[in-house]
């Protein structure tokens, strides 16, 4: 029995040295290949598939790292979905760069449905953390930042359609970053609140709905007037409550 658990020693430590690796190179890989085709099938010019690939690698490739730097390396189910929506992101920011390049419409069915997908991962990642019992706090900051970065992205997307204020959608956490390095009250933490979960949500579904073909453009920039009011309302929230802390 001693020399059959000696044996199986190396294969059982392999997790832990090797773990994530996987992880980290399929979210780098996919959106990469994913961006080449979508890129080569719209466009000629060299740059812009290019500008294509390199915003296809910046969310995953900054998700790869994070993975890559946990001490357990460890990767649970949630961290998988999660990962599975930042390469979603990533294929999104190579569409981004090739609405802005004019190589792509706007507003399409394929980048909707991708984006769709997107939003159904951010959905059910939190319930498989909780119904496998493997949260963990890497896994709740990778969840935020995936979150923050593809409403970046989707706020960038729909800037064509709906005006470049829509930027304030994605750019409103980043702000709030940079607020709190310099006010140390900023950096407290918060309650658990059901308001701000809700707008969060609000905010992908505002956007997507932003960016469906078929939606009237007047529509579309009215979804996005709603989630921004909502977003800066519950960020004045939260402000209040850290600055009365």
């Amino acid at each position: 029995m001693t020399q059959l658990r000696l044996a199986n020693a190396p294969s059982a430590a392999r997790p832990a040295r090797f773990g994530g690796v996987a992880e980290a190179g399929v979210v780098v890989l996919v959106p990469l290949a994913a961006a080449a085709l979508w890129a080569l099938l719209h466009t000629p010019h060299g740059l812009v598939i290019l500008l294509a690939m390199v915003a296809a690698l910046i969310v995953p490739g900054v998700a790869a790292v994070s993975i890559l730097r946990r001490r357990p390396r460890a990767v649970t189910p949630a961290d998988r979905v999660t990962l599975g929506r930042v390469g979603l992101t990533g294929v999104v920011a190579a569409a981004t760069v090739l609405v802005l390049a004019g190589s792509l419409p706007a507003r399409t069915w394929v980048v909707g449905a991708v984006i769709g997908a997107a939003l159904l991962l951010d959905a059910i990642d939190g319930w498989v953390a909780r119904s496998t019992g493997t949260a963990t706090d890497a896994g709740a900051r990778l969840d935020m930042e995936s979150d923050a970065a593809l409403l970046l992205v989707l706020s960038i997307l729909a800037a064509p359609t709906v005006g470049w204020w829509v930027l304030a959608i994605g750019v409103m956490r980043y702000v709030f970053v940079v607020a709190s390095w310099i006010r140390p009250k900023l950096r407290g933490d918060l309650p658990y609140s059901s308001f701000r979960r809700t707008v969060a949500a609000i905010q992908g579904v505002a956007l997507l709905i932003a960016l469906i073909p078929i939606v009237p453009v007047p529509i579309a920039a009215a979804s996005a007037v709603i989630a921004l009011v909502l977003l800066a309302a519950s960020f004045g929230r939260d402000i209040i409550a850290l600055e009365r802390a």
